[in-house]
């Protein structure tokens, strides 16, 4: 039988179920990942429904823009992202799950610091290769290639 855990940010405001089980926990070393200290359970997309709070969802995207990192508008923690790898898996912030013990599972680390810079202009402080002629890419935001919504 498949375990259901019930998540959801600081506030409240965003509750989600993830129905799966998972076999380890990541972490992930590109730029974003290390600024919020990001601890991950990998789901597939189908095991995570949003019960409350769509509406507070944000959005924010870098880069490709193929990664969506969503984060509540209202008290500002990082909940989950589709993955730009595994596009049809989330990687879920696990100290959002309720009562979740992030001991009983290995942690393995993932490598993000060589994904491909793709964006018209990435900032200095974000490692990875520069993909050559990126300006023009379509899905780029611009300066910086970040936005959230």
């Amino acid at each position: 039988m498949v375990s259901t855990h019930r998540g959801s940010c600081h506030c409240g405001g965003i509750r989600f179920t993830v129905t799966h089980d998972p076999a380890e926990l990541t972490t992930c070393d590109c730029s974003l990942c290390v600024k919020r200290n990001a601890l991950m359970v990998k789901v597939p997309e189908a095991a995570l429904r949003i019960d409350a709070g769509e509406e507070l969802l944000a959005l924010y995207e870098w880069n490709s823009c193929r990664a969506k990192h969503h984060f509540c508008r209202r008290c500002g923690i990082y909940v989950f992202h589709r993955k730009r790898a595994a596009p049809d898996h989330f990687g879920v912030n696990v100290f959002c799950l309720d009562g979740f013990d992030v001991t009983s599972l290995p942690v393995r680390a993932t490598e993000g610091v060589g994904m491909t810079l793709v964006c018209e202009d990435p900032r200095d402080e974000w490692p990875g290769p520069r993909a050559p002629g990126a300006a023009g890419i379509p899905g780029n935001a611009g300066s910086g290639a970040a936005k959230a919504r």
